[in-house]
Formats: structure tokens, sequence, C-alpha cells
């Protein structure tokens, strides 16, 4: 495949000629204050802190099924839907609102390629009136073929067909820049920063697929392997989640709690 996948990721020019399609369901995950300066029309707003949960010192940890059940239902979500969403802040934002979607059982989703800085700065419409969607009763179907928790990855350490993909920055990555009780990063992981994924000169749109495919097969991230993202919350390796879906990667699942689950236990295994 040369091309991403349409199935996970959409260009704004694309999205412009389907905002009329009665299966098409938008949701902004921008900051509050931005939604209301000017969002995607149709477009819904939720505030990202509502997707994740936080038992301190760990956070961004996936809510429980019944609350993501009432929070989708508050939005207006409908399990048909085709639900796209974006972000101001990169996607990774909007890819954590997509995993939590797919860890509910959703099958159809996008990411926007370059979000609102894309969309807005390729003159396509906004809008600055709140849009609010009749609450629906959207069914929550655990998919638990998107989630590695601790457990789950300390069984898999020195399994070949499994690689960790650590999306933090380099210094956080070595153990320089510590956010947790122990630094450094799990055992066997390789590091790849998730903002370079992005062209900084194309309005935060994805790197091209050939370009990416290259960068990953020098790191053993390949689509044969089963791959694990995480960063510190999973907020960051969300986005470099559907990037994988987005290159034909089948296999692929998030670490909710990230860095700020691992690294804040005591006895797990960490590499300097």
């Amino acid at each position: 495949m040369s091309e991403f996948s349409s199935d996970y990721l959409i260009e704004p020019a694309a999205l412009a000629l389907r905002l009329a399609d009665a299966d098409l369901q938008i949701v902004d995950v921008c900051k509050t204050e931005q939604y209301a300066q000017g969002h995607i029309p149709g477009a819904v707003h939720i505030d990202y802190a509502r997707l994740v949960v936080s038992r301190p010192p760990v956070a961004g940890l996936l809510p429980d099924a019944a609350y993501l059940q009432q929070l989708f239902s508050s939005l207006g979500l409908t399990r048909e839907a085709r639900i796209v969403a974006y972000d101001d802040e990169g996607g990774g934002h909007a890819a954590r609102l997509l995993w939590s979607l797919a860890a509910c059982g959703h099958q159809r989703y996008a990411l926007l390629n370059g979000g609102l800085h894309a969309w807005a700065n390729e003159g396509h419409p906004v809008q600055r009136e709140s849009v609010t969607l009749a609450a629906s009763d959207y069914s929550v179907s655990t998919n638990g073929e998107v989630v590695a928790d601790r457990a789950y990855i300390e069984a898999r350490l020195r399994d070949e067909g499994t690689r960790l993909l650590d999306c933090r920055s380099s210094r956080e990555y070595t153990g320089a820049d510590k956010r947790a009780a122990r630094a450094s990063h799990i055992p066997g992981a390789v590091n790849l920063d998730w903002t370079e994924t992005m062209d900084m000169n194309r309005n935060l749109r994805l790197q091209p697929p050939e370009t990416l495919r290259g960068r990953l097969a020098e790191l053993g991230i390949t689509p044969e392997r089963e791959i694990i993202t995480y960063c510190q919350t999973h907020h960051r390796s969300a986005h470099t989640w559907l990037v994988l879906k987005a290159l034909g990667f089948e296999r692929v699942r998030g670490y909710p709690g990230s860095w700020s689950d691992w690294g804040n236990q005591p006895d797990t295994p960490v590499e300097n």
C-alpha cells in the first residue's frame, strides 16, 4: 500500500465535500476557547480531559465502559456513524478519542490530516455557533485488541513477534528527562518522537507514507509484528497508533497510562 488508508485518515478537501453526509459525525477536540472562535461546520466539541482518568501518579487511563457509554451518548455519537476527529495541537487529542472509540468497538473512524491547522489555513469554512446533537444511546462493546496494559506488555517483553514503540522525546527515552519515579524506557522499546511523523511545512499533516514506512522499518517496526505504542500517558502514542493504522498495520495496541504507569511501579523492568 503506497498511500495512507482512507479508512483512517481523511484530507480536508475530501471532508469538505462530505459535510452533508448523513452518516458523518465530526468531533472537535480542540481547546474550548478555540472551538468558540471557530470550528468545522457541524462539529461537536469535547474537552480532552473528559476522555481520560487519572489515579495519581498514573494519568491517561481509559475510563470504564459505563462512563464511556454515557459520554459518547451525551455527545450524540452513534455506532453506525463514521466519526472524524480533529484538534489544534497536532492530532494527539483527536487520536486519543479515536483510540478510545476503537477500544469500545467502534468500526468507522478517521483522523483529519493536519487537523484545524490544515482546515483553516487552506480556506475551508468555519463556524462559531456551538453544535449540540440529540443524545443517543451509544452501546459499548469492549475491543481488547487495541489495548495493552502493563501485564500484557510484561508477558511479551521477550516476544520477537511484538515490538514496543516509545513515542516520547529522546530525552525522556534515555532518562535525561525524568517524569515518573523512575526514568528511561521499557526494555526492548525503540524510540520515535511522535513529532517526527508530522510535516511542519504542510500544516502538521503526516509525513509521506513512504517516508514513515522507511523510518519505522529502520526501527524494526514492521507490519508482520504486533506493535504496542506508549508515551507518558498515551496521548502522543495514540497519534502514532493512528499513524500505524493508516499505514496498514493490522495489529496495533496502545498502552493507557503508559510511562506514568510503568515508570511509577517499584518493580517493573527498566532499560537504561
